[in-house]
């Protein structure tokens, strides 16, 4: 599947990851709807790249629903769905004030994990109907992972479950998807200089970078958007995490 005859949805878009990929897709030549909960932000960049913008709670069945719908209504059909959106927090199991709260933990799970799956599950309905490529498939799912699903760290509980459940999600998914040809790829980022890390002093980002094995720096959201137009492209990947790191292994 070519980027230029792809249709894309990508969560969490109107900033970071979804942002640059919903960039590098449009300059390619793909149809775009950008779902986020930030309208302010979402419109001005769908504006900006000639792409739409729906508004979505990933967590909310009735919102992911209408918006996927509207989506598609827009595009015509959906052949490629991103899942960028999600929260990390910082919290131990047990820490100075208490236990770790639950509600947090929740809502962590809530949005990286039972949101990609909403999305995920409900892109693959209109994805399904689709006319097959000649190798029968009909489109791809891209769910984000992180590394912190194989290694995170401390006060990451609630981040590195969510994400270690995107990286379980990816092999039973594309088995069950198989049969309507719909391949489906997690991609597990390590750190990125996305805008909560530029906010950051420098001397703070270059020590983060230091840490990685090479090249010595933070990962460039463009690298994530092209791996995710490479996934698209290539139809011979399916039910398989990447790691996008630069050999990081976190402490």
């Amino acid at each position: 599947m070519k980027l230029d005859q792809t249709a894309a949805i990508i969560t969490g878009a109107a900033s970071g990851l979804g942002a640059a990929t919903a960039r590098y897709f449009r300059s390619q030549g793909a149809q775009v709807t950008i779902l986020d909960r930030d309208v302010e932000a979402g419109s001005a960049l769908a504006q900006d790249i000639g792409a739409q913008f729906v508004e979505v709670d990933v967590t909310d069945e009735n919102s992911a629903q209408q918006a996927l719908a509207s989506a598609s209504a827009q595009m015509g059909r959906i052949t490629a769905a991103i899942n960028c959106a999600g929260i990390a927090i910082g919290e131990k199991t047990l820490g100075r004030d208490g236990p770790h709260d639950l509600a947090a933990f929740q809502r962590t799970v809530d949005i990286n994990l039972i949101g990609s799956f909403n999305i995920a599950r409900l892109a693959a309905a209109e994805i399904a109907q689709n006319s097959p490529a000649q190798d029968g498939t009909r489109g791809v799912i891209i769910n984000t992972a992180s590394i912190a699903a194989f290694d995170g760290q401390k006060g990451q509980a609630a981040y590195a479950a969510s994400k270690g459940g995107i990286v379980g999600l990816s092999l039973p998914v594309a088995r069950d998807l198989a049969r309507d040809g719909i391949r489906v790829m997690a991609i597990a980022p390590g750190i990125f200089l996305t805008p909560m890390l530029q906010g950051l002093p420098q001397e703070v980002q270059d020590t983060l970078a230091q840490d990685v094995t090479c090249p010595k720096r933070l990962g460039d959201p463009n690298e994530y958007a092209k791996l995710a137009g490479f996934i698209v492209e290539c139809d011979y990947l399916n039910g398989e995490v990447i790691r996008l790191d630069g050999a990081l292994r976190m402490q």
